[in-house]
C-alpha cells in the first residue's frame, strides 16, 4: 500500500499518492534547513528538514527507517505540496 498525504477538508481537494520511501512536502513552503545528508541512517521520527509555511517552521520527519539515498531540495528552495524532499530506502 502506498503512503498518502492527508487530504484537506475543502471540497474538490485531491489526495496525493507518493512512492514508497519518498518523503514529500505536506504543504507548500520554503526549505529553511536540511538536517540530514545522503548516506545518513534515519529512524522513524528523525527530523529531515525544516519547512517554513505561513511564517511557521515545520519539521519534516522520516516516516520510515532507512538510509537517505537522495535529497531532492536545497536550502532556500520553494516546494509545492507533494513535491519530493528526500528518498529513504
Amino acid at each position: 500500500m502506498e503512503p498518502t498525504l492527508p487530504t484537506p477538508s475543502r471540497e474538490g481537494a485531491k489526495e496525493i499518492t507518493v512512492e514508497e520511501g519518498v518523503v514529500a512536502a505536506p504543504m507548500p513552503g520554503k526549505v529553511v534547513s536540511l538536517k540530514v545528508n545522503v548516506g545518513d541512517s534515519v529512524k522513524i521520527g528523525d527530523g529531515l528538514c525544516i519547512l517554513e509555511a505561513m511564517k511557521m517552521e515545520n519539521e519534516i520527519i522520516a516516516q520510515k527507517a532507512g538510509v537517505v539515498k537522495e535529497i531532492r531540495v536545497v536550502e532556500g528552495a520553494s516546494v509545492k505540496r507533494g513535491e519530493p524532499i528526500a528518498i529513504i530506502k
